[in-house]
């Protein structure tokens, strides 16, 4: 599929969370099987080579697309949750969406020192919630070897904020506007 077939497949949700935000909705996309293969082909492709250690996957659709790609790329999986829903000790970082505020954690065992980590999420925004993920993964001493999205909202510049960080961002699609 080309990434304008997967585009077609993304359903957009006027309106959601707040009035003016304009929500992409991935689900149609997962719900289809051939473009949840090409989606998670797509964004495991660049990282082939890079001996990647762990992929990490930011709540909840990075889930379901970081654990495809984690096992398309062979390696483990670990997830990055909102506060409170990780049973052992954790690690948190405050993040800003366009559309609020929280607390991502981690378990502090999740990376080892010096891991290649992938990160996965569905969406780059604003880019708080990733920026959030990196410094997380930085506190547990994990060499970020990018970070992969399969919708970028260019607008807002999420990515321009992640790759300020050092972080090289990877998307399959685009929609302009927020």
């Amino acid at each position: 599929m080309t990434k304008a077939d997967l585009k077609a497949l993304v359903r957009t949700i006027p309106d959601y969370p707040r009035p003016g935000i304009m929500f992409r909705d991935i689900t149609t996309l997962l719900g289809n099987a051939k473009g949840l293969s090409a989606c998670v082909d797509q964004l495991a492709a660049p990282y082939r080579e890079s001996a990647v250690d762990a992929v990490a996957g930011i709540e909840a659709r990075g889930f379901i697309l970081g654990g495809a790609v984690a096992d398309r790329l062979g390696c483990g999986f670990v997830p990055i949750r909102k506060q409170g829903k990780l049973p052992g000790k954790t690690i948190g970082q405050d993040y800003e969406l366009e559309y609020g505020a929280g607390v991502i954690e981690i378990h502090t065992d999740a990376i080892a020192h010096g891991a290649r980590v992938l990160l996965v999420d569905d969406l780059i925004a604003t880019g708080g919630t990733a920026a959030a993920a990196v410094k997380l993964l930085r506190k547990l001493d994990a060499e970020i070897v990018g970070a992969a999205f399969v919708i970028d909202l260019p607008d807002l510049k999420g990515r321009s904020r992640v790759e300020a960080m050092g972080v090289e961002c990877y998307t399959l699609i685009e929609f302009e506007g927020d």
